[in-house]
């Protein structure tokens, strides 16, 4: 249990309007404890002049400029992922609060927060170590951040033909896919575009990485899993002379020709984990993975 006051960074969807309680329950929890909360710019001013909360917090940051023990992440999984790309390799661990659909990473439901942030306080929480992956590319600049904690993937664009993608793991060559497209995923993706596509289920502490192939002109080609410790090259023909980059679904436009490597991070995401949270009770709950309807 810690009685030292912790300081806690807010980053929310600002296009869920029905999360302002939820935001204001979390904010008298930590006032009440005496904790420092620093929110999102954008959140903020979407809570304060959209929705006209009268938000009390120790101040507000923009992007990356911020430091907290934890992060809590008001919203779906796609505002787990750009929390995740904010905290970037500070080992902050992150809360995420499930405002969206399925919630898989934003697994708190919201009239669930008190209790996880009690647990949290008590010490009775877990974090768990979540792998992240970079892409390199030779010749040409990623605008944004290069890391994903779900996925990598190189696509065609929307009215082009299936891309050429050569495909080597360690040096050695592995095979060219005729597809739609690539994806490289960590075990937190596997859940995500690659399971979509077919690609298996892999457990979180799983030191892998699948690649699996968008729509494959080959009945034999299938997605493969690798050690996460392998480091993937690539090289793309298109027809259309590009092709798409997207990392945690931000989308980047590449060259053909461009030399494109993907290998895993030198650092992990926290995730905070509430008490009795278990993966598989998460794929059954979330994925409703083995029901039996008959």
């Amino acid at each position: 249990m810690t009685n030292r006051k912790l300081c806690f960074a807010l980053i929310g969807n600002e296009y869920q309007a029905r999360k302002s309680t939820v935001t204001q329950r979390i904010l008298d929890y930590l006032n009440a404890r005496e904790a420092k909360v620093c929110i999102d710019r954008t959140y903020y001013d979407f809570l304060r002049q959209n929705l006209h909360a009268d938000i009390v917090c120790s101040g507000v940051f923009d992007d990356y400029d911020f430091e907290a023990d934890y992060v809590i992440s008001l919203g779906g999984d796609g505002t787990f992922l750009k929390a995740a790309n904010r905290v970037g390799g500070r080992n902050i661990p992150i809360i995420g609060v499930n405002m969206g659909r399925l919630g898989f990473l934003a697994d708190v439901l919201p009239a669930e927060i008190e209790n996880a942030l009690d647990e949290l306080y008590k010490g009775d929480c877990t974090i768990e170590a979540h792998s992240v992956i970079k892409i390199e590319v030779d010749g040409e600049e990623i605008k944004g951040r290069p890391y994903a904690l779900n996925d990598i993937a190189v696509l065609k664009r929307d009215n082009a033909s299936m891309i050429s993608i050569k495909c080597s793991v360690n040096g050695k060559f592995l095979v060219t896919y005729q597809a739609d497209g690539l994806i490289i995923a960590t075990p937190t993706g596997s859940t995500a575009y690659n399971l979509s596509n077919g690609g298996p289920i892999i457990v979180p502490s799983a030191c892998n990485l699948v690649i699996s192939p968008v729509a494959p002109h080959s009945l034999n080609i299938r997605p493969i899993v690798i050690n996460d410790d392998s480091v993937i090259d690539l090289e793309v023909e298109s027809r259309n002379h590009n092709f798409l980059a997207a990392i945690d679904g931000r989308s980047e436009k590449l060259r053909e020709g461009s030399k494109i490597r993907i290998k895993k991070a030198s650092y992990d995401i926290k995730i905070v984990k509430h008490k009795g949270s278990h993966y598989f009770s998460t794929l059954r709950d979330k994925l409703m993975w083995g029901m039996d309807q008959r």
